[in-house]
């Protein structure tokens, strides 16, 4: 592959969440602090939104990553399960051991009690919740019931959601309102703008052990951002295409040509490169047409 090539000491731009290649830019940060604030203040509830492909995931692993020894986590990666299973991974999440036949009021007399273990050892209870626009009903619901675990001081459990817009048209339905009025911190997460796109496009090479700052012409880093519109799994997916057909054609610089081919072999941004490649063809017919009619003009 390009790795040689590029002397890159590992891919740059791969599809996993490794929160190694987290890059710490004003959306992400800003996200932090919401979810820090809002656990230090014990709230029940916190909400991070974003489309497909804006961090998500790999914001939810940099913060359980990175909690403080105070607080322990239990991490749900797949939301869609009924109250009793959700009940079930969050009891072996904690370490608790129960009979598998147990009903869901018996785990949560064991989750109780091992929750006022932790109160009483000075440890706070997170819930973290990836793609929870998923989670039926029930278990939204359910998750709702247990954050009425108290003390007279403190809530024993608090929960974070990560989830795509449809998650606010859930939780805007009537019968989901009590937990939507729990929720006391929200963040909505946006696409890069043109200068974050670099910005991270940079970070990650960095990461590689790649310290130019020129492997990407500013018309290719200009395109990549049009066909991605800024969503950085879009944007991983073309840079690593164009490295792909930079390496192909034994270029040390990925130019705007290569991004075009790359935007050509990418499903999801094929229609927005074309849009955006035939806009720059009549611009530039247009142009001629302009310097032509002109040029007779002055004759």
């Amino acid at each position: 592959m390009y790795l040689k090539h590029f002397n890159f000491e590992e891919q740059p731009f791969g599809l996993t969440p490794n929160t190694q290649y987290f890059c710490n830019l004003p959306i992400y940060q800003e996200a932090l602090n919401v979810l820090l604030v809002s656990l230090r203040s014990g709230e029940g509830f916190v909400k991070i939104i974003g489309e497909t492909g804006t961090g998500k995931t790999m914001l939810c692993r940099h913060l359980i990553n990175n909690l403080s020894a105070d607080f322990v986590t239990a991490y749900l990666p797949n939301p869609q399960l009924s109250p009793l299973e959700l009940h079930k991974h969050l009891v072996k999440e904690l370490g608790i051991s129960y009979k598998e036949d147990s009903d869901q009021y018996l785990l949560t007399e064991v989750l109780t009690q091992k929750l006022l273990d932790l109160y009483e050892h000075g440890k706070q209870v997170i819930v973290v919740v990836d793609e929870a626009q998923a989670m039926s009903d029930e278990s939204l619901e359910a998750l709702r019931l247990l954050s009425n675990l108290e003390t007279e001081e403190s809530k024993l459990l608090q929960i974070v959601l990560f989830g795509q817009p449809e998650l606010n048209e859930r939780l805007a339905q009537s019968n989901l309102r009590q937990l939507n009025q729990r929720i006391a911190f929200s963040y909505q997460l946006r696409p890069l703008t043109r200068q974050e796109l670099e910005v991270y496009l940079y970070h990650r090479l960095a990461v590689t052990g790649y310290t130019k700052e020129d492997l990407f012409s500013p018309k290719a880093i200009q395109l990549i951002y049009r066909a991605s519109g800024g969503i950085p799994r879009l944007s991983n997916i073309l840079a690593h295409k164009a490295l792909m057909a930079a390496y192909g054609q034994n270029q040390k610089q990925v130019d705007i040509k290569a991004v075009r081919t790359a935007i050509l072999d990418t499903e999801s941004t094929i229609k927005r490169g074309w849009f955006i490649y035939i806009i720059n063809i009549a611009v530039i017919i247009l142009l001629a047409a302009l310097v032509t009619e002109l040029y007779f003009v002055l004759m």
